[in-house]
């Protein structure tokens, strides 16, 4: 039996020498040491050796396995060494090329814009305040000295979700909102940023979807001419130190009196070009003097209390700080175009 338990070395080694893979070792180790191998089958044999042959016959097979299982342990970290260099070999990293630079985020334009306008106001003491996107019919419309009847409606036309519920159409909303939160206490003194919707054909100067920046400042005594200088200073700080601001009579339902707002063009600086057509000035928003409707519906009294107000379209500013000439570059998403007016963050 000792002269068999020779053989099954000889035959495991031999086997062993042309191993070549992982599958193949374990197919091995199975095979020769495991609970089926000849050794093992050796081992139930062993009741029919004779008593005084037992104890060689059973060193003999547990020499055999424990060299077996050796060279089974030797073959493997040989095995794992030589797949590791291959591996390494194949799949050299050359250290002479340039490294790859992570692309770094930036803020959207609109974002960037935004945050400057509301940094703008918050440094002269403006607080900001959010309201709803879904709103009422009374708020968008009826509290802002809009009833159901005006023609101005017409220009705001929106999405509506029920009768009484709508997309909105303005910021404005939030006039009446903060107000009627802060009554009777004053100043009241706050910017509104947010999206607003109208039923627009979306064009070069048009978008269903667009961000707006409410203004709105109530206390005893406000005037216009508090209003163009809150709105000089606005100007200045975006435009430039030079800039200059210009109110045209306008009509809104919720402000009276009313203007357009214009600053000097900031292409040709007033000389007058294609992008301010030869006038030297552009449009940049609209404001007025609260409607004395709009402040008794909030709880102010129109006698004592008197206010201003002004909305401007983010991506209006935008355009004319980048000089952007089509709206729809701004949600087109094409990097080509971002990327010239974003700084990393």
């Amino acid at each position: 039996m000792e002269t068999t338990i020779l053989d099954i070395e000889r035959e495991a080694l031999g086997a062993l020498e042309q191993v070549a893979d992982r599958a193949a070792l374990e197919e091995w180790r199975v095979r020769y040491l495991g609970k089926k191998s000849p050794l093992s089958q050796v081992m139930r044999q062993l009741g029919s050796v004779a008593a005084e042959e037992r104890p060689r016959v059973g060193e003999a097979v547990n020499r055999c396995r424990d060299r077996l299982q050796t060279a089974w342990e030797t073959a493997k970290e040989a095995l794992s060494e030589r797949l590791l260099n291959e591996r390494l070999a194949s799949e050299r990293v050359d250290v002479t090329l340039p490294g790859r630079r992570r692309e770094r985020g930036a803020l959207h334009p609109l974002v960037r814009v935004m945050q400057e306008v509301e940094d703008i106001f918050l440094g002269m003491g403006f607080t900001i305040a959010e309201g709803p996107e879904v709103e009422t019919d009374e708020y968008n419309f009826e509290k802002l000295n809009l009833p159901k009847d005006h023609p101005a409606r017409d220009m705001q036309d929106t999405f509506y979700l029920t009768d009484a519920l709508l997309l909105r159409t303005h910021t404005s909303p939030m006039q009446v909102r903060t107000m009627e939160a802060m009554r009777p206490r004053v100043p009241v003194k706050v910017i509104v940023p947010g999206r607003v919707y109208r039923r627009d054909e979306d064009d070069a100067t048009h978008s269903h979807a667009f961000n707006q920046i409410e203004g709105l400042v109530v206390d005893e005594g406000i005037r216009m001419s508090d209003l163009k200088g809150v709105l000089e200073q606005f100007a200045r700080a975006m435009f430039g130190p030079d800039q200059a601001v210009r109110l045209r009579p306008s009509f809104f339902p919720f402000t009276e009196p009313s203007a357009e707002v214009d600053v000097r063009c900031i292409n040709c600086g007033g000389a007058g070009c294609r992008v301010c057509k030869d006038t030297g000035w552009i449009e940049i928003l609209g404001a007025g003097m609260v409607h004395p409707h709009v402040l008794d519906w909030a709880g102010y009294d129109h006698r004592r209390y008197s206010g201003f107000a002004f909305g401007m379209g983010v991506e209006r500013i935008a355009m004319l700080k980048y000089g952007i000439e089509d709206i729809r570059h701004l949600y087109q998403n094409d990097l080509r175009l971002l990327r010239q007016f974003a700084r990393p963050v």
